[in-house]
């Protein structure tokens, strides 16, 4: 019924409506953004490798994650989103000194903050997510954040790049750092009244190990989290033979667009029905229904044959999201309050760094060997880390879940939710 579909679930409550479209505004100027930096750099410079560099210099902060993360574990997660959306605005505007290849040192350190500014709001916005949202609607709410995020990466980067063909660089950056403005101006008017969190005890060192061993000593968050980044490693093993299979397949390199997109689609379309089919399976067997379709669709990227390959991309897009808003809903229910934030940006790190580390594998590897064999045994170890996500340790995941209902009936109700 209409009701209890995803969209009006989310945005029938007026704080998670608006929470959600400051997000979706947001999600809008980075993606715009993260297209023209590279061409940015690229007219500027002349050179490719520059070009790349962009995207990992804004990565390149997510190492720093679970020790970034203990920021939001001690401060109020709302007003902490509000001033580092205002601070990317303002860092951004100092982009419009940027007018040579003398200038492009102050391109990357603005992309550098722009990347650890973006980490520290990663786990902020987690632990307030689930302030706002109530609990039955964690996963239909992040679904529908991965639909929005990857909607917005359908068309912004197009906007990003005709704002900078018509305007330059500048221009792009204005418009992201205006998305950042009214981004906070929406979750100014959020009515969510958190508590003060105490100060954790010990050091940063030491708060940054609770996160840690939080998250990797829950039976299942570990294989969840374990798992989404052993995928994301080998999809950006996948995403590598790209430009192979365009030529295989006789047409231009442009071409790589249309693949882009047709994986897009299939991102949009599973946010939409994440929320129930996360209640009728549960995380993991979610987790793992996704990572089997992602396998089908790298397979069918090996076949000669257009509709194929689109079709297949479509899968890895309707595939991929799967174990990450898993590993993420599950991690807002599971983990208390105090510890979210650096259990997130734990979680964050581990899911996301091998993505990075893949793309330079994948880059090495489709020289060596043919992108068929490549993507054949991309497809089966996806297979095997699937079933691995299916079957691991059912028994250790219900006490874990027994244990944690237990916990959290013996919490006072504003440890359990800061709102």
């Amino acid at each position: 019924m209409t009701k209890n579909w995803t969209v009006t679930r989310i945005l029938r409550d007026r704080d998670a409506g608006l929470y959600f479209t400051g997000l979706v505004v947001s999600a809008f100027g980075t993606s715009a953004l993260g297209l023209a930096a590279g061409v940015w750099v690229k007219d500027l410079s002349g050179s490719n490798g520059l070009a790349a560099l962009c995207g990992f210099v804004i990565w390149a902060p997510t190492l720093c994650g679970p020790a970034l993360g203990t920021i939001a574990d001690r401060v109020r997660c709302g007003p902490l989103l509000i001033r580092t959306n205002l601070a990317l605005a303002a860092l951004l505007l100092t982009l419009f000194a940027v007018d040579s290849r003398t200038d492009l040192w102050l391109l990357f350190t603005v992309l550098l903050g722009y990347g650890t500014l973006v980490v520290v709001q990663d786990p902020a916005e987690s632990a307030l997510v689930a302030a706002v949202v109530d609990r039955d609607l964690l996963g239909d709410f992040n679904g529908l954040r991965m639909t929005a995020v990857e909607g917005m990466k359908l068309v912004a980067p197009l906007t990003g790049a005709g704002l900078y063909a018509a305007f330059g660089g500048p221009a792009v950056a204005a418009l992201d750092a205006a998305t950042f403005v009214l981004a906070a101006a929406l979750w100014l008017l959020l009515r969510v009244r958190e508590e003060r969190p105490g100060r954790p005890a010990g050091d940063w060192r030491t708060q940054t190990a609770d996160g840690v061993r939080e998250l990797w000593g829950h039976p299942l968050l570990r294989p969840l989290v374990l798992a989404g980044g052993t995928m994301m490693f080998l999809a950006s093993l996948s995403s590598s033979t790209n430009y192979a299979i365009v030529e295989s397949l006789g047409h231009a390199p442009a071409w790589t667009g249309v693949l882009y997109t047709a994986q897009g689609v299939g991102s949009v379309a599973v946010g939409l029905v994440s929320g129930p089919a996360l209640r009728r399976l549960g995380e993991r067997c979610f987790g793992a229904a996704g990572i089997a379709v992602a396998a089908v669709g790298v397979a069918a990227r090996a076949l000669p044959s257009d509709p194929a390959v689109l079709l297949g991309n479509a899968a890895v897009g309707l595939g991929l999201p799967c174990v990450l808003i898993a590993a993420f809903t599950a991690v807002q229910r599971e983990l208390p309050g105090p510890l979210l934030g650096r259990a997130t940006a734990t979680a964050n790190t581990l899911l996301f760094t091998p993505n990075v580390i893949g793309l330079a594998v994948g880059a090495a590897l489709v020289e060596l060997a043919d992108f068929r064999l490549l993507l054949g045994l991309t497809a089966l170890a996806l297979c095997a880390t699937g079933l691995c996500l299916a079957l691991f340790g059912p028994k250790a995941v219900a006490d874990q879940s027994a244990a944690s209902a237990d916990r959290t009936s013996a919490r006072s109700p504003s440890d359990a939710n800061p709102a």
